[in-house]
């Protein structure tokens, strides 16, 4: 006799085996791509000299976690003499054009192109891009099998994409998975952020440096680049620069043998709870502009410290960790659309993007002036002296002397030290347009607080009280 139990289950194990998607045969297939791609990944060896390091396997320690490069070093060669690196590469053109990371041939005083059918080539470096962390090779060679980079950047999560490299030496090993998240900022040791990373779940390990990402129809969506890891191998936290990066970065490469991008010349944060209402803004969005480089584009096109950037160049801006991805992607001298939230106002701006450089940064030592006693915000304040603004680069200000306990300010984060510039709408010249300011609050406004903290400008939303 067949218990209800019984039936239960066998009745639920049919519903399985007939839902979609879940049967063998609507998985994919990678082996057409595994044949049609694989010629034209290489395996590159790198030469460096005794001096640039030790020889053998890194202490994985003295990595950082939260970002190990992969990578492979052998110890066969006396390291006296030399130490050999390993990673990946693929072509991209029949006539010897190499994609690979810029991690793999950094430093290298010889580079070695190994093929599928055992041809290997000794390969020139073209040009390099450290912001991205791509390299061009280029060999001595024609006729040879080459990849197309993915023209339409419509990857979406949940997609399966699959990677060929070498990883720990054993060639041309395929793995798979699923896209599982797109844009993923990972700013570098500079705290530059120009590659909106795509994160997987493929299985990447020391060796895949620079290997191809490749979607089902067997194009290249990525450049494998890094890994998240605790142990020195795959936790299952990978990261491939996109197509559209690789793209720009080849072109400009294969062209002028070096990368110029997009600059804005701002320093952004982003837009929490608090200032998103003061604002004006429904939710918090957008990269508040807290600082604009004198004589930067950004200055000359009219952005002003407190707009919001909502779109740039026809693209949503949802963070201010997006901002630097699509910027870096304009060419300089382009004027594009810039949609930003002033006033409590959306406006469009055309702004005439530069060509990167870097930014000044500004130390801060205060020093004492006139002062006056804590008002409805909590805050003791005091004139700037000539000489602290002369260093930050301001025209005036107010410097925190004290935070009342229990206050509007010290809820918001407000410490000592901080230059006060704008307070709403207003700016802060002095103590006296500090207190007019300050006078024009109504209970229960939300207002943007405009400061310097430690050198670095900074954007903190007040509540006051009803």
């Amino acid at each position: 006799m067949i218990s209800s139990r019984s039936l239960s289950t066998a009745f639920f194990l049919c519903l399985a085996l007939l839902a979609p998607g879940v049967s063998a045969q609507s998985l994919p297939d990678f082996s057409r791509i595994v044949d049609t791609g694989s010629p034209a990944v290489v395996k590159i060896i790198v030469e460096h000299s005794a001096g640039r390091a030790a020889s053998g396997q890194p202490d994985m320690e003295q990595i950082p976690e939260y970002l190990r490069r992969f990578f492979e070093y052998r110890g066969d060669v006396p390291p006296q003499r030399q130490r050999m690196s390993m990673g990946s590469g693929f072509i991209i053109s029949e006539d010897g054009f190499i994609v690979t990371n810029n991690h793999v041939v950094d430093g290298a005083e010889s580079v070695l192109v190994r093929m599928i059918d055992r041809r290997e080539f000794e390969a020139e470096v073209v040009g390099t891009d450290p912001r991205s962390d791509l390299a061009l090779l280029r060999v001595a060679a024609e006729d040879l099998p080459f990849l197309r980079l993915e023209a339409g950047d419509s990857l979406k999560v949940g997609e399966w994409v699959l990677a060929i490299g070498s990883p720990f030496g054993l060639d041309y090993s395929v793995t798979a998975g699923i896209v599982s998240a797109m844009g993923r900022s990972l700013p570098t040791e500079e705290g530059e952020n120009y590659v909106p990373f795509i994160q997987t779940d493929v299985a990447i390990n020391p060796g895949n440096s620079g290997g191809p990402l490749f979607n089902l129809k067997g194009e290249v969506v990525g450049v494998n680049s890094q890994i998240f890891t605790r142990s020195g191998g795959s936790i299952g936290l990978s990261f491939a620069i996109p197509s559209s990066v690789v793209r720009n970065v080849v072109a400009q490469l294969q062209e002028k043998g070096r990368v110029t991008r997009g600059w804005l010349g701002v320093t952004i944060q982003d837009v929490d709870k608090t200032l998103a209402e003061s604002f004006g803004l429904d939710r918090p969005q957008g990269a508040l502009v807290a600082q604009i480089a004198e004589d930067g584009p950004a200055a000359k096109s009219g952005l002003q410290p407190g707009d919001v950037i909502l779109r740039f160049d026809g693209k949503d801006i949802p963070t201010s960790s997006d901002l630097p991805h699509v910027v870096g992607l304009v060419a300089p001298g382009k004027t594009v659309p810039v949609d930003v939230m002033r006033d409590r106002k959306r406006k469009t701006l055309r702004v005439t993007v530069g060509g990167l450089d870097a930014d000044d940064s500004f130390a801060l030592r205060s020093e004492r002036g006139g002062d006056a006693g804590a008002g409805r915000l909590g805050l003791v304040v005091e004139d700037a002296s000539p000489e602290a603004l002369e260093r930050l680069g301001l025209s005036g200000g107010v410097v925190v002397r004290q935070v009342a306990p229990d206050s509007v300010a010290a809820d918001a984060g407000v410490i000592p030290g901080d230059v006060i510039t704008m307070l709403g709408a207003s700016p802060v010249k002095d103590v006296d347009s500090f207190q007019r300011a300050e006078k024009r609050l109504s209970a229960g406004d939300s207002v943007p607080l405009r400061l310097i903290r430690r050198g670095s400008p900074l954007f903190i939303g007040l509540k006051l009280r009803d």
